[in-house]
């Protein structure tokens, strides 16, 4: 497995995709059902192959991420050969980007000398998807990428 196993709350939302993927697969319900029962290590290797499949068109599809914590914040603009990067350190410890109140504080004083924010690009390892997807495990969520094109236009 490449990625890692759908949740079960994510199968339950892809339920007609996984019934359209075991029909590519030859697999009816009632094989399903059997397979389920009687080779449950086949079935959880079925769900596995799936769930690669799910993370590579997300993956590929993916054009922002941001990974926000109370000091810092991360956004990725995944590009075709390279991701750029915009971090924003926050200098005192006090405020809290992640309340709603920390979030404003941020919007007013980005450019003072309490905020450090510094840019990066970077290419592409020969497995792209695979990039991205440890930024995702690192604690990255995609997004619209609102936040990066703000900041990218108030550093212009």
């Amino acid at each position: 497995m490449k990625y890692t196993r759908l949740t079960k709350e994510q199968l339950v939302e892809l339920h007609q995709e996984f019934i359209n993927f075991l029909a590519t697969q030859s697999i009816t319900a009632d094989e399903w059902a059997s397979l389920k029962t009687e080779k449950p290590a086949v079935a959880e290797q079925e769900i596995d192959v799936f769930s690669d499949l799910v993370w590579e068109g997300v993956l590929t599809q993916a054009t922002y991420l941001e990974n926000i914590s109370p000091q810092h914040l991360y956004l990725f603009h995944l590009g075709e050969n390279e991701m750029k990067l915009i971090a924003v350190k926050i200098l005192i410890e006090e405020i809290d980007i992640t309340t709603k109140e920390g979030f404003a504080w941020l919007r007013e004083n980005y450019t003072t000398e309490e905020v450090e924010i510094l840019t990066a690009n970077k290419a592409y390892s020969a497995d792209r998807n695979a990039d991205k997807f440890a930024l995702i495990q690192q604690g990255s969520n995609i997004t619209k990428g609102q936040l990066f094109q703000w900041f990218q236009a108030m550093m212009a």
